[in-house]
Formats: C-alpha cells, sequence, structure tokens
C-alpha cells in the first residue's frame, strides 16, 4: 500500500441538501486527511474537460447540466491506498444498488443525483487533481493520528 490523493467532488445535491460535512466526516473517520478543500461554481468547459470520457454518451448533456446547477465542494483526500478505499465508502455509482452504510447508499437518490464523486484509478486522480486545485491549494502536513491509523 502507499500513501495516494484522490479527487473528491461533493456535487450540487450534497451541498443543496446540507451533507457536505458529513460527507467529509466518512473520509476523516476512514482516518484520511483533507489535503485541499475549496467551493466553486463548475462552468461547463471545467465540466467538459471532467467528464470528457462520456462525450459521447446518452447522458453527457443531463450531466453537465447537473454538476453546473449549482456549487460543488471539491476536496483532495489523502492517505493509504485513498483512491480504491474511498470508492468503497462512496458506495457503487448507482445509488439504488450501493449497500447501507456507504455515503451513495445513505444519501444518493439516482445515477444523476448520487451525491459524490471520486476518481477512479490514480492516474485518473492526477488528472483531475490538476483539474481543479492548483498545486498551491494543496497541503502537506502531519495529523497526530497517524502513527495509528
Amino acid at each position: 500500500m502507499s500513501v495516494q490523493r484522490t479527487l473528491v467532488l461533493c456535487k450540487p445535491d450534497a451541498v443543496q441538501r446540507g451533507l457536505v460535512g458529513r460527507i467529509i466526516s466518512r473520509f476523516e473517520d476512514k482516518g484520511f486527511k483533507v489535503a485541499g478543500l475549496k467551493m466553486m461554481q463548475v462552468d461547463e468547459a471545467l465540466a467538459s474537460t471532467h467528464y470528457h470520457e462520456h462525450v459521447e454518451k446518452p447522458f453527457f448533456s443531463e450531466l453537465l447540466s447537473f454538476i453546473t446547477s449549482a456549487p460543488i465542494v471539491a476536496m483532495v483526500i489523502e492517505g493509504e491506498n485513498a483512491v480504491e478505499v474511498v470508492r468503497v465508502l462512496m458506495g457503487v455509482t448507482n445509488p439504488q444498488m450501493a449497500m447501507p452504510g456507504t455515503i451513495r447508499g445513505d444519501f444518493g437518490l439516482n445515477l444523476t443525483k448520487n451525491i459524490v464523486h471520486g476518481s477512479d484509478s490514480a492516474a485518473s486522480a492526477e488528472r483531475e487533481i490538476a483539474l481543479f486545485f492548483s498545486p498551491d491549494e494543496l497541503h502537506d502536513y502531519q495529523l497526530s493520528i497517524e502513527d495509528w491509523c
């Protein structure tokens, strides 16, 4: 295992429903640390770049419309095997199939309003973090609990 960073987006539905703090707590409770955090409005250009792999899919316009509809909270989560573990904590993409106890299983409504986005690989995490954060917005620091987690 290695220390990794991954991107997590609390989508507009998470912000509008007041779930951001509870979502951050899930990651902190697991022993991860927040290396970057900001609220922002995603514009169409950023959304199109971020979701480029879906551009030919029939749901692409709905996805763009949703992610640009209201502010999001973007964060970089850091810790051991962060990419994989964060995806497990989030649950499968379809909230109706996500296990209770996962973020999507507990809070998600449907494929569009599924609360969070998380990078699906280390390569995606590197690309996505660079889209949403400049290097000076990311922080390296030690948590006093790191020896225990």
